[in-house]
């Protein structure tokens, strides 16, 4: 057993877990409750998972736990909290992406770190790359490119 320390969705959190190894997706969905951050293929390709850590896009599935102490994770439950996140699932709603949703956790928060880190709408809007069944991508695309004009 090991004890973690980190601020998630702005809140500080000491969990105990049973190894430092688990990877973050299974201690956020099982031992958390926080379920809007999906499994997808487990190995870092599809982008289901991703969560914001310190501010940049990661994916959880097989980022260990150990790795996050005194680090900040948001995940998409804490995205309507931020102004930036905010403004991104009004675009993602005004624009309709979602088809199933499944990945749209996963393709909101990885929009929110890269614009967060500086990078361009335009660039963000082509080089994400996560991985959408739906096949929304123009959907994101022109969500992300509108987001000037949502308040």
């Amino acid at each position: 057993m090991a004890q973690v320390s980190f601020t998630l969705n702005g809140v500080a959190k000491t969990i105990t877990v049973d190894s430092i190894e688990t990877p973050l997706l299974w201690v956020l969905r099982d031992q958390l409750g926080l379920t809007g951050t999906k499994y997808g293929c487990g190995v870092e390709i599809c982008g289901a998972c991703t969560v914001s850590v310190n501010g940049q896009p990661e994916k959880s599935c097989d980022m260990k736990i150990g790795e996050i102490a005194g680090k900040s994770v948001m995940t998409i439950e804490g995205l309507k909290n931020d102004p930036l996140g905010a403004r991104l699932q009004k675009a993602w709603l005004q624009y309709q992406v979602p088809q199933c949703g499944y990945c749209q956790s996963g393709m909101l928060m990885s929009a929110y770190g890269r614009l967060k880190a500086g990078e361009s709408l335009s660039s963000t809007a082509t080089g994400m790359s996560n991985i959408c069944q739906c096949g929304t991508f123009q959907r994101v695309k022109e969500a992300l490119l509108a987001l000037p004009t949502i308040a």
